[in-house]
């Protein structure tokens, strides 16, 4: 089961923000700190979501980095 920071459970379709400015990997950016990631999908892991992220498309993230919208 997958919980954002503060320990609320994450689903399927849920919106999220980031807590913390991120680099991204490989992409030359950082994503920064209240930026909205929409429409999360679960993965195989706990720790980590797939989400849609304006102008940057689908993203993988850690959930400690997120909290729910």
């Amino acid at each position: 089961m997958a919980k954002d920071s503060n320990g609320n459970e994450l689903n399927n379709g849920d919106n999220v923000t980031l807590i913390k400015d991120l680099k991204v990997k490989g992409a030359g950016a950082t994503l920064k700190r209240g930026t909205l990631v929409k429409n999360i999908k679960l993965t195989s892991k706990d720790s980590e979501i797939e989400g849609r992220i304006d102008k940057m498309g689908v993203i993988v993230l850690k959930t400690e980095f997120l909290k729910k919208a």
